[in-house]
């Protein structure tokens, strides 16, 4: 008998070398598709049915904050091995260690920002290491946050808080908290110009450009984060008399303030926005003689707080500032 070989086609051929290069890919991509887009997505965003009912959410690789914390060797771990406190199970018992890493480099190659620690600016890694957990990854807050914590953590998208928000206010923010809400001070973990770094970071990545009231960061020679001046005096060349303040504090701003200062007055619970609280780190970074004065003087608009210049003369209003600046701000 004899055999004859018969040459490859043409098209054989041609069909042979226009097989993909890296075929691993094609398979880590069905891999994907089978074992994490349930929960991932798509398209790696961590938008899917399951993202409402997840606390934490599935991770979003195409954030900044994914570019910035996942390694090749960090989402390996996560795959195999799940990730505690989250819907992340371990899939070692599934797939293969070749399989693992194969997801692994799909991920990274088709959702992730091509960012990394080294090259990410210094803005987006303190973002996503200190803020990201509760804003969000794209500054509308996170979905645990915002359905948990009362008040929500603000929307930097949102033209109303544009509106209010600038940058003097948001540096104070983030330095020393805010009083009433889940937001703590950082200024004994980030130094004044990673603050400010942060905060340019968020206007620049989450805010609208032309808003008004941005400010830039040479625009003012006082550092927003700093603290007030506590050894100035009084306006007016007063001298307060702590004893008459607290007299008049008493009858007067504590059924608001607390008589503890706290800002948990018997009427608090009906004032939205709260009470100031003088013992919170933002009021005893902020309120020296001055600017007590100034805004118990003046009261503050939007708020319940009144202009007591209409009701007390300028002992009584520097006597109560006096008080309040002795008994809950100096020396805390």
């Amino acid at each position: 008998m004899k055999y004859f070989i018969f040459p490859l086609s043409l098209a054989v051929i041609a069909a042979v070398l226009t097989l993909p290069v890296n075929a691993a890919e094609v398979d880590a991509g069905a891999l994907y598709q089978d074992y994490c887009s349930v929960c991932h997505g798509d398209k790696g965003d961590g938008q899917s049915h399951a993202t409402q009912g997840m606390v934490p959410p599935p991770r979003n690789f195409t954030s900044p904050q994914s570019a910035v914390e996942l390694s090749h060797e960090r989402i390996m771990a996560a795959i195999k091995n799940g990730v505690p406190g989250t819907a992340m199970s371990s899939w070692k018992s599934r797939l293969s260690d070749t399989q693992i890493a194969e997801i692994s480099n799909f991920i990274q190659q088709k959702f992730m920002l091509p960012t990394t620690v080294t090259s990410a600016s210094e803005g987006s890694r303190i973002y996503a290491d200190f803020c990201s957990v509760c804003h969000g990854d794209t500054g509308k807050g996170a979905v645990w946050a915002t359905s948990g914590l009362n008040p929500p953590p603000v929307d930097f998208s949102s033209a109303e808080t544009q509106a209010k928000l600038d940058r003097q206010r948001m540096i104070k923010s983030v330095s020393f908290g805010r009083a009433e809400t889940a937001m703590t001070g950082w200024e004994h973990r980030l130094s004044p110009a990673q603050i400010e770094t942060v905060v340019d970071y968020v206007i620049n990545t989450f805010m609208s450009a032309s808003s008004a009231k941005m400010v830039s960061a040479d625009s003012s020679k006082d550092s927003a984060n700093a603290r007030a001046d506590m050894s100035q005096p009084l306006p007016f060349g007063l001298q307060g008399d702590s004893i008459n303040g607290a007299a008049l504090y008493m009858s007067n701003c504590s059924a608001c303030h607390g008589a503890s200062g706290d800002g948990r007055g018997p009427r608090a619970y009906f004032i939205n926005p709260k009470p100031r609280n003088f013992l919170h780190t933002s009021s005893r970074a902020a309120l020296n003689r001055p600017a007590l004065y100034d805004f118990i003087a003046k009261g503050k608009l939007r708020t319940e707080m009144p202009a007591w210049e209409k009701v007390f003369d300028r002992q009584q209003l520097a006597d109560v500032s006096e008080y309040i600046f002795q008994q809950y701000i100096q020396d805390h």
